[in-house]
């Protein structure tokens, strides 16, 4: 999916491996969105993270969010 910030756009894509997909949105379904990593439930960590959201705002970042949904590439 691309995804715009501050004007700029990025290719923000999930994890290709479907199981580790299927297990962080059971987790999200059951956390009520919140990163199931996580053991606090607080708005920064409400997904889409403000730790990856920080992430991808570096234009030099590649890799994925801190459970492994999302993958963020340069290209």
């Amino acid at each position: 999916m691309p995804y715009k910030l501050w004007g700029e756009q990025m290719k923000i894509t999930l994890n290709p491996d479907k199981e580790v997909v299927k297990t962080v949105k059971e987790g999200l379904k059951r956390t009520g969105g919140y990163c199931p990593c996580r053991i606090q439930r607080t708005e920064e960590y409400k997904c889409m993270c403000k730790e990856f959201k920080e992430q991808i705002a570096d234009p030099d970042f590649e890799g994925f969010c801190h459970c492994m949904l999302y993958y963020k590439s340069k290209d």
